[in-house]
């Protein structure tokens, strides 16, 4: 009579058996050790990728509160002392400040008003069926693939014509439109994901199809709007090409075009340290934004595969 105390004999390589051999046992050694390899290598590629991609960040901040013979003479070195005044100066004599300001109001204005027109027209092509559904949605597809080179000519003429050329709303306008092909490509896919019944019980509900977007749908696609957010905040608060063809007054520049004003400025004058100074004052907020919302930019991306 077999018991569960002595487990049967197991044949080896030989074909003879093995008694108290385990047929429950792991991967062989061998893999054992190629999963490790694979394991140290990986990690090592992303510690690399992480050092080459913070080691100039916490350099230029660095350098930011140095004097400029600290700069040349030793560049690698920590400052003596911190030189805030390096950052006033940036911010009042270059204008900075200015510069600041209306790059919040452009990047506000138009990731508000992105958020809202793609998320309405991406619920639109993920929750109804109409004559034109799928051609429209190709259309905002083909937008994302659309050189904004090519368009930088008939786009002047078009803003000057309207005259909306030099204008903070006119600038607003067109960053809408850059960003929407792909806020209604990302939403879009986020919103097929959501159950169909909730909207369905807010119909029984009596609730309107305006109700229900913005009170229940809209809710429910937070993770989604967060993450696509920090995607049109990064590319709008970076844009040089498109502010540098329809904005050319000196006072209603943004922060891009600030930053080249102030490198050709500084350089000519030596205020390297000023320079770097102004550099940081336009990476904070980007880091910043980053840095509190990667959560909800990693739940955002996973959402859909996760449901």
């Amino acid at each position: 009579m077999k018991t569960t105390e002595n487990p049967a004999p197991v044949p080896d390589g030989s074909g003879a058996p093995v008694a108290g051999a385990d047929h429950r046992a792991g991967p062989p050694p061998k893999e054992k050790r190629e999963g490790a390899v694979l394991d140290v290598f990986s990690h090592g590629i992303l510690v690399v990728w992480a050092v080459m991609v913070v080691l100039p960040l916490l350099w230029a901040v660095m350098t930011s509160f140095k004097d400029d013979g600290s700069i040349f003479g030793s560049p690698w070195s920590l400052p003596d002392r911190l030189r805030f005044d390096n950052w006033s100066r940036a911010w009042t004599e270059a204008d900075m400040g200015d510069y600041f300001l209306n790059t919040v109001l452009v990047v506000g204005g138009s990731l508000v008003g992105t958020l809202v027109l793609g998320s309405m027209a991406a619920y639109v092509l993920a929750r109804f069926d109409f004559p034109g559904n799928r051609f429209v949605y190709y259309l905002f597809v083909g937008g994302m693939s659309f050189p904004v080179m090519l368009a930088l000519v008939p786009l002047f003429f078009v803003v000057n014509n309207m005259g909306l050329l030099n204008t903070v709303h006119g600038l607003i306008l067109v960053y809408i439109a850059y960003s929407l092909p792909f806020t209604v490509f990302f939403l879009t896919a986020f919103f097929r994901t959501l159950p169909a019944s909730v909207a369905e019980a807010a119909f029984v509900d009596g609730a309107s199809h305006s109700r229900t977007f913005f009170q229940v749908m809209l809710p429910m696609a937070r993770p989604g709007l967060v993450s696509v957010g920090i995607f049109n905040f990064l590319g709008q608060w970076n844009q040089y090409l498109l502010p540098t063809v329809l904005n050319t007054e000196p006072d209603r520049r943004v922060l891009t075009q600030g930053l080249v004003q102030l490198a050709v400025s500084q350089g000519y004058k030596g205020d390297w340290s000023g320079l770097f100074a102004g550099l940081v004052m336009a990476m904070l907020p980007v880091l910043a934004a980053y840095v509190v919302f990667q959560r909800q930019v990693v739940q955002g991306l996973t959402a859909g595969a996760l449901k």
